[in-house]
């Protein structure tokens, strides 16, 4: 190799190392701090496993605040396969679900929405 192929291969091979390189720490940074943590209460509507290649766990809550108010919906992803396993369990129950918002995620393939459910409890029976 000549010297202007070799400086030629450098430069080709570090325009494509560093923004990928780039590319996996944003995505690090946005699946591992958290932008805010809350709960919800409702009854789950609807969970299922989705995807063509990322399967992710993807299911919505309806939110009842009072009676005879309209019904406010809120979708969510589960990564755990225990806690998919309680919240499938739990389908038709009045539940609380500890969830983690995460913003910027770069892609769908970690969930459809920035919602991770960590934790689900059945408040009654």
């Amino acid at each position: 190799m000549t010297l202007i192929s070799k400086n030629a291969f450098k430069l080709s091979l570090w325009l494509v190392v560093l923004p990928t390189l780039l590319f996996a720490l944003y995505t690090w940074a946005s699946l591992s701090w958290v932008y805010s943590t809350g709960e919800r209460a409702g009854f789950v509507q609807k969970f299922s496993l989705k995807g063509y290649v990322c399967k992710t766990w993807e299911g919505e809550i309806v939110l009842v605040t009072m009676p005879g108010t309209q019904a406010e919906k809120f979708a969510f992803t589960v990564h755990d396969p225990a806690v998919a396993k309680k919240v499938n369990d739990s389908m038709g129950l009045r539940v609380k679900l500890v969830y983690d918002e995460h913003k910027g995620i770069p892609s769908s393939c970690f969930g459809e929405t920035a919602y991770f459910v960590n934790d689900l409890k059945v408040l009654e029976k």
